[in-house]
């Protein structure tokens, strides 16, 4: 797994996740619970993984709906 996106903003992870299902790219997220825990000031960052070999379309995808790729 390769991370694609970290961020602290939900909707951009509701974004990205949409646009990566929508091309039939699997995706995990990552540290959901840790930035619930913390409360709503936003210091813990969700991460979005995909899989090596699906990295390169992604990555691509993202890029082309106007998201920052990370790694």
């Amino acid at each position: 797994m390769k991370e694609i996106l970290r961020t602290n903003e939900p909707t951009a992870i509701a974004f990205a996740k949409a646009l990566l299902q929508g091309e039939d790219i699997e995706w995990f997220e990552m540290d959901v619970h840790m930035s619930v825990l913390e409360g709503s000031i936003g210091v813990l960052p969700r991460r979005l993984l995909v899989a090596e070999r699906d990295y390169f379309m992604a990555s691509a995808t993202l890029r082309d709906n106007g998201i920052t790729v990370t790694g």
